[in-house]
């Protein structure tokens, strides 16, 4: 993609900013942080007004750098790009930093501050006193050379590719044949893809101890003992523990990985195979070919936009939107980044949605779940301030609630817009046993960084270890025999764990609440999405429970939330 965003439309004009500002320039920089810093503030008005201002620099700074992230992702093997998003994390980002960092002082020591509605301004209040309480300079070098990390970590696992059939193809283009009926093209293409990961398995561990070493400097330099306290209140995790967290582990173990391990017996049948081998996973138990919704990511948009119309014609409008305006990037090809994301430009207030498309059923639900993103940015997008409408200052937890809940609520749509009837009943039934899976995923990988970042001097040897334990705790029933070297690397597939550490329990709070709109939306498809939007629409103004009731939605995630939707979903998947 070319990436000219010279094109998208400017809703919201700039007040405060230049028009034709360069953003690398750092003495201008300074200057704008200067106007803010010395500026007299008198009265409450006085001090909305600043609040503005230096809301339209940040937006501005954030979408900059959101764009030369997402040109890099989109094409990792083009050194201009990655020259160009590093010059801004090396240089703009550090400065930015400093300088938000004395903004926010200056907010909270001044006195018109108290005269502001304080309801209101509860939440950003709370955010910055968290964030000068955080705050070393110190910490901004470290945060940099962190940075560079995950992005060499994008660099390699997008450069993976295999020679299959006379094609160079990518990890996600792969992972088709895994799907295919025939056990021994699942099988040879499996090995194919995982030796090659094996190849860059010593660089991705090398980029992981210096990550780990890095933050536990960073928490150190914070007052923290670990990385891992530090980063619950970098996160801004007010409304639960670590403890709260290790109880989703515990719900887990006892009421979904049972049910994942009867799944599990019903494949085995069905492919007639003892035990299950980890090639025998993706494929349809019944022996019937792949689904191949769409073949290209044109078509792939189409259906989604009738889902969407079918749920909501305002969705349905937005996603038309997003490609008219060139803000999709789907399909996957050499050199593009590993995953999915949505991102907002911030300035502009439109998200830009970014995945690995390669034509199979799952390619569906993940167009689905980002799409809720960014709808989630539609519907904040009119607030004033950027703790209001900037995805940035949304909790995870509630963001993620936006897009689950779209990907299970669309799912209900797929007949007549990618499948038939049958097909639309088998990709329900395969993607609600992946969301089974999942929660146990997610319980793995979260446990894993609790102990990998608690126990920050561990060898590699102690780290895979400790990975093949979590995976017996809250994995199925496939042998990994003769190929446990593949199974104490898997981890380093996991993205989250190189460029985000920590986001992961998001998805499953985030799951109790999209299982819960779900429930509704089968009820009372009007009652479950006037709830939805109503809790999008209040982006970050408001702390994260009250985020949740507005949706009517309990915030647990421990086993009184879990156990029945254990059960419920058991009663729809467990033949019977």
């Amino acid at each position: 993609m070319s990436f000219d965003y010279s094109h998208l439309p400017r809703e919201y004009p700039r007040q405060f900013l230049p028009a034709n500002i360069d953003l690398t320039d750092l003495n201008g920089l300074k200057e704008l942080f200067q106007n803010l810093q010395n500026r007299t503030v008198h009265s409450a008005s006085d001090l909305e007004k600043w609040l503005k201002d230096e809301s339209e620099l940040a937006s501005a700074l954030a979408e900059e750098q959101s764009i030369r992230y997402a040109r890099m992702t989109c094409q990792t093997d083009d050194p201009a790009r990655e020259k160009d998003y590093l010059l801004f994390i090396e240089n703009v980002e550090p400065a930015a930093k400093i300088g938000f960092s004395q903004l926010d002082r200056k907010y909270l020591g001044t006195p018109a501050q108290k005269n502001l509605p304080q309801e209101q301004y509860y939440v950003l209040n709370r955010k910055r006193e968290n964030n000068v309480a955080l705050f070393r300079e110190e910490n901004v070098e470290l945060e940099k050379e962190e940075t560079k990390l995950a992005q060499l970590f994008q660099k390699t696992t997008g450069a993976m590719t295999v020679l299959y059939e006379g094609q160079e193809r990518t990890m996600q283009q792969m992972g088709r044949f895994l799907e295919e009926p025939d056990r021994s093209v699942r099988e040879k293409t499996w090995l194919l893809a995982e030796s090659r990961r094996q190849k860059d398995k010593d660089t991705l561990n090398q980029i992981y101890d210096q990550l780990i070493a890095l933050r536990q400097r960073i928490a150190e330099n914070a007052g923290f003992d670990n990385y891992r306290d530090f980063i619950f209140r970098k996160k801004e995790r007010f409304d639960y523990t670590p403890e709260d967290c290790f109880r989703y582990h515990e719900a887990v173990e006892e009421h979904i990985v049972p049910l994942i391990h009867e799944l599990d017996k019903e494949r085995s049948q069905g492919l007639r195979v003892e035990p299950l081998r980890p090639w025998d996973l993706a494929v349809d138990p019944k022996g019937r070919p792949a689904l191949r919704p769409f073949k290209t990511s044109s078509e792939l948009v189409q259906g989604c936009v009738k889902v969407f119309d079918k749920v909501n014609p305002e969705f349905a409008t937005k996603l038309s939107r997003m490609a008219s305006l060139n803000l999709l990037d789907l399909e996957s090809r050499k050199g593009k980044a590993p995953g999915g994301y949505n991102m907002e430009l911030s300035e502009i207030r439109l998200p830009f949605v970014f995945m690995n498309a390669v034509g199979r059923d799952g390619d569906v639900w993940t167009l689905l779940h980002e799409s809720g993103h960014a709808f989630h940015v539609f519907a904040m997008r009119d607030k004033r301030f950027p703790y209001q409408y900037r995805s940035e200052n949304v909790p995870l937890e509630i963001a993620e609630v936006a897009s689950q809940a779209m990907e299970i609520i669309g799912g209900e749509h797929l007949e007549g817009t990618f499948y038939s009837k049958e097909d639309a009943a088998r990709s329900k039934r395969e993607h609600l046993a992946s969301i089974v899976k999942l929660l146990a995923w997610i319980a793995t990988i979260d446990a894993f960084q609790h102990w990998v970042y608690t126990h920050p001097s561990h060898t590699r040897e102690d780290r895979q270890d400790q990975w093949v334990r979590f995976r017996k705790r809250f994995g199925g029933a496939e042998s990994w025999v003769g190929h446990e070297e593949f199974l104490r690397s898997q981890w380093q597939r996991q993205l989250h764990l190189f460029e985000v550490p920590f986001y992961y329990i998001e998805y499953g709070i985030a799951f109790m609440g999209a299982l819960g709109l779900w429930t509704r939306y089968r009820k009372d498809p009007r009652a479950a999405i006037s709830a939805y939007q109503r809790a999008l629409a209040l982006g970050g103004s408001k702390p994260l429970p009250e985020l949740f009731k507005a949706a009517d939605l309990p915030f647990d995630f421990g086993p009184r939330t879990i156990e029945p939707y254990a059960k419920e979903l058991h009663d729809v998947l467990v033949h019977r």
